[in-house]
């Protein structure tokens, strides 16, 4: 074993001091450090002949061309991923316990053709077959493996040599050369670093999950996910059966994309048309209630905006938003009041967007002043209208990116009236159904809703 000796690393950045320190010089957080051990050598556990020689290049003599994806069964997957597994490229997934980050990747494993090694640290074999034949295997290729040191990882992986590889879960990891506990800084900054030394050596994917802390945060330090090539969060309320997978980070692809699952019995199945769960079935029209046409990264979507305006009762007028920015719902509110005229300086303000989704397109903003208004006027909004527009401070309605994307939605979906900004060039089609209302002025869009 290589001599030890004792180092402080920041929980927040994975800075290195030689003592403990108040204020950390890479990221001003205070209080931070923690007293960790280190190797002063580090020991490679894999032999020369599975790594790639590399030598500097003239960057114009670098030939570009498109990457190679391995495409997998997973649509929602490969969507969030860019099109699918980049060799070589190491994927962080995160998630809260119990979401179902486990299910995922193994049906991922199970689903594919891919030779796949899925390494276990918190579960045992037989659980894991348990699960697996609930999913249905369908990959005869796919190895288990449950170990918790990452040498006897990889002497199985320099033996298995698999297409993808799988660790459940980077916390549950040990090296024999760090005297510390698993789940500590440098016991998950070694073997990251390990298994990302691994992955471009030898052109391997590897897949791995990560547990969270109570703030929402992937455990250990920050550095851990400026590492991975990509970071992916898997969010949703473990008592509904919607779960979204979001890109935080990608250097492969955009991080604005989104995949939608349902848990079922037999493990999660992608949502093909997202758009119909967060639209409800109402018998009758309801005020405070507007559809939103947005979108999420590539994907359009119409969801349900609602608001409650009411009288305050406690003198400090309450500001609530659910799914939605509390600082652009000050914003808008201050935007009624100067510019349209409503006085909601003494009255409560809800916002919820339906389904528990989190969204930050600007396009929300005149289907939530619509629904603010809808329910401070009493008044429904009209059946079969949607709502898509930015508004700016003095009150106009600005154009919004990919307009075309959203109209398709809403005909598809048999909505009868659109209402948008009058820039946006909207070409002109003979086949469409739907009709395009265009208003430039906020103001103008209320007189023409509500009289």
């Amino acid at each position: 074993m290589a001599k030890l000796k004792t180092t402080f690393f920041c929980r927040s950045c994975g800075y290195e001091s030689p003592k403990w320190i108040g204020k950390c010089p890479g990221c001003e957080q205070w209080n931070t450090f923690a007293e960790e051990s280190k190797p002063t050598k580090s020991v490679n556990t894999w032999t020369k002949s599975t790594r790639k020689t590399v030598a500097p290049i003239n960057i114009r003599e670098i030939e570009a061309f498109a990457t190679e994806r391995t495409v997998l069964s997973d649509s929602e997957l490969n969507l969030v991923l860019g099109g699918g597994l980049v060799p070589g490229a190491v994927i962080l997934l995160g998630g809260e316990p119990g979401i179902g980050k486990s299910t995922l990747l193994l049906q991922m494993a199970l689903e594919s053709s891919l030779n796949v090694l899925y390494v276990s640290g918190e579960e045992s074999e037989s659980q894991i077959k348990l699960r697996a034949e609930r999913i249905g295997i369908q990959n005869d290729q796919c190895q288990v493996l449950t170990e918790t040191m990452l040498e006897n990882i990889l002497e199985h992986v320099q033996r298995e040599r698999p297409e993808v590889l799988i660790v459940d879960s980077i916390q549950t990891l040990y090296s024999d050369t760090i005297e510390s506990t698993p789940g500590s800084i440098s016991q998950v900054r070694e073997c990251t670093g390990k298994l990302l030394q691994f992955a471009k050596e030898t052109d391997t994917p590897v897949m791995l999950i990560g547990h969270i802390t109570k703030d929402g945060a992937i455990a250990g330090p920050k550095i851990l996910e400026h590492m991975v090539d990509t970071v992916l969060q898997f969010e949703g309320d473990r008592h509904h059966v919607y779960r979204i997978l979001r890109t935080l980070k990608n250097r492969f692809g955009s991080t604005q994309e989104m995949g939608i699952y349902e848990m079922r019995g037999s493990g999660l199945q992608p949502v093909k048309n997202p758009s119909e769960i967060w639209l409800s079935q109402r018998d009758e029209a309801l005020s405070g209630v507007a559809i939103a046409g947005v979108l999420e990264g590539v994907r359009p979507l119409l969801l349900e905006v609602q608001a409650l305006v009411s009288t305050a009762v406690y003198g400090t007028p309450q500001r609530s938003a659910t799914g939605f920015d509390i600082r652009r719902l000050n914003m808008l509110l201050a935007v009624l009041e100067k510019r349209c005229g409503f006085r909601l300086g003494q009255s409560d303000v809800f916002v919820n967007l339906a389904g528990g989704l989190r969204l930050e397109d600007p396009a929300l903003d005149l289907p939530l002043m619509s629904a603010i208004m809808s329910s401070y006027q009493g008044l429904s909004l009209p059946q079969g209208y949607v709502f898509s527009g930015e508004v700016g401070l003095s009150g106009e309605v600005r154009a919004i990116q990919r307009i075309e994307q959203r109209i398709s939605e809403a005909e598809k979906l048999g909505f009868t009236d659109m209402i948008v900004s009058k820039y946006n060039k909207i070409p002109e089609s003979a086949t469409r159904t739907i009709k395009i209302h265009p208003f430039g002025k906020v103001d103008e869009v209320f007189s023409w809703l509500f009289g």
